[in-house]
């Protein structure tokens, strides 16, 4: 007990730190015994089977017994997701094994956010270029497990200089919550996390609510080839913290959570320092900002997931209705939010409904922020006026395709937006642009196949991860993804089976994530019949 005490002294002893607490265990010992859930149960007065459940809920956590201590404490995790599979990452796992199984311990893990770069693996909490041999050898070397030092981000100090929190403050003096959300509703603004729900619309519905409000959000960013909110977290961190306190005073809420991915261990660097910047800085009576650390669940990404997670428990879905801007965190009417939604809002503000709305191109509304990777030249994080193609993106910022490589397919909105032919280059992509493909763009991942890539294989992959990453809540996500992955692997998987899946999965699924899982299938069906031969 004592030693639970002392690494968890910051935290306050409430049910709803239990992540946090496991956290701490996994920080410190890499792995997480019986006893330490023993000491954690007695100390917040909850079940052992309550703090079980919840560790090997989530794959973060290292469940082990305690004649299974590992000798090896340091993980090296290599992705084995969508980008980093076709850059070999299976070779790249069984040639750690070799090298490094003696002094470290190494295991496939789902996409770690910096498809940009791949292949890539995590040594402890730090980004490898698992390419780069000789960058591993000396971090292994020097045990470099903990977070390199953070740079090259806009400080709260140069924030300031550029005008920052100027706007936040004009708000308050200037205008009123009502005013504020109306110029955001005629903006256009969208969620820019995948929903695309109306901004504006959502800020009103949480206000219009009795009592006490909450403001959430969603860093956890875990949807296959997307990075595009560690890009705004690493370079400008202060230009969403901005809009998140405009929108916390419009809706009135004391409390802000900040829901982050744990594989982004730089990016948590940043934000501990900055807002402890802010909150002694910043002459505004700021409301309470919450730090939390996901655990390695996609499905949290899912509004109401992420709020069981926050609350600590397993990261499963609510039942709808009531709403979660009626009854969201601890009960309260909740205003859900993703990173780079609000990064948008103090431009708005500041410049003006038209401005932004003008932003775009052919009669599309504001700006849209894509990470690209794959079989391009130059795959990373754009930022464009919207109304774009993909032929367009390909040849405008990513330097063309890889020297040797055709476009062959692309996968739009992550792994679920569905996988569409060279014919759909020419589309633009937005919002309900790709409805007559059966398609979504999502958040805005775009993965480049070519000729030499399989598109069957892709859906495999991809069709693992939903299969790994679905709660098991309901049967027709649970069994559906597990069966649909064992007919792909199948030389000539019957296509009536797969599309008999994919119906019971689409109508019957509690969540987006089994809802939209047959989208890679159906492609695969429709647009690459050959490979299923």
């Amino acid at each position: 007990m004592n030693t639970i005490l002392e690494l968890t002294k910051h935290l306050p002893i409430e049910r709803s730190y239990l992540i946090e607490y496991l956290h701490c265990i996994q920080d410190e010992y890499h792995c997480i015994s019986r006893a330490y859930m023993e000491d954690i149960a007695k100390l917040l007065s909850i079940s052992l089977s309550e703090v079980f459940e919840v560790a090997t809920f989530y794959p973060h956590f290292q469940v082990v017994e305690p004649d299974q201590l590992p000798e090896n404490k340091i993980i090296l995790k290599i992705c084995d997701s969508l980008v980093c599979q076709m850059h070999n990452a299976d070779a790249l796992l069984i040639k750690a094994k070799a090298q490094y199984g003696n002094k470290l311990r190494i295991m496939p893990v789902a996409c770690l956010g910096r498809c940009q770069h791949a292949p890539v693996a995590l040594l402890g909490e730090n980004p490898i270029d698992y390419a780069d041999e000789t960058k591993l050898k000396h971090a292994i070397k020097n045990q470099v497990y903990q977070p390199l030092p953070t740079h090259n981000h806009l400080t709260f100090e140069q924030y300031k200089k550029q005008s920052g929190y100027q706007t936040l403050l004009d708000c308050v003096a200037n205008q009123t919550p009502e005013s504020v959300i109306e110029i955001l509703k005629q903006s256009g603004l969208r969620g820019l996390g995948g929903a695309g729900f109306p901004g504006g619309i959502k800020w009103q519905s949480v206000r219009e609510e009795l009592g006490e409000h909450m403001l959430l959000i969603n860093i956890d960013e875990s949807e296959v080839g997307t990075f595009k909110d560690r890009y705004y977290l690493e370079s400008n961190p202060h230009q969403f913290i901005e809009g998140a306190l405009i929108a916390a005073w419009a809706i009135n809420a004391d409390n802000i959570y900040l829901y982050l991915r744990n594989e982004y261990a730089n990016a948590r660097q940043i934000l501990i320092n900055e807002l402890a910047k802010l909150n002694t800085e910043l002459d505004y009576p700021l409301p309470k900002i919450h730090l939390r650390r996901g655990a390695g669940a996609y499905i949290c990404g899912e509004e109401s997931a992420m709020t069981e997670s926050i609350e600590g428990k397993r990261g499963m879905l609510r039942l709808k209705p009531p709403r979660l801007s009626q009854v969201g965190l601890f009960g309260l009417p909740t205003l859900y939010h993703n990173l780079e939604t609000l990064h948008w809002v103090p431009d708005i503000i500041k410049k003006g409904a038209d401005w932004y709305h003008s932003l775009g191109q052919n009669d599309f509304v504001g700006m849209r922020t894509f990470s690209i990777s794959g079989r391009v030249a130059k795959p990373g994080v754009y930022v464009v006026a919207n109304g774009i193609t993909l032929n367009q993106l390909i040849n405008k910022y990513c330097d063309g395709m890889l020297e040797g490589h055709q476009l062959k397919a692309f996968f739009v909105g992550g792994s679920c937006g569905g996988i569409l032919p060279p014919s759909a280059a020419d589309e633009v992509l937005d919002f309900g642009t790709l409805d007559k493909y059966n398609s979504f763009i999502g958040s805005m991942a775009i993965i480049v196949l070519s000729s030499q890539d399989s598109v069957k294989d892709a859906a495999i992959n991809v069709m693992t991860f939903l299969r790994d990453e679905s709660c098991g809540q309901c049967t027709p996500c649970r069994v559906g993804t597990a069966k649909s992955v064992e007919l792909l692997k199948q030389e000539s998987p019957d296509k009536q089976v797969l599309e008999s899946l994919c119906v019971v999965m689409e109508d019957s699924s509690i969540c987006g994530l089994g809802q939209a899982a047959p989208n890679p299938i159906r492609s695969l069906i429709k647009y690459f019949p050959e490979e299923l031969k």
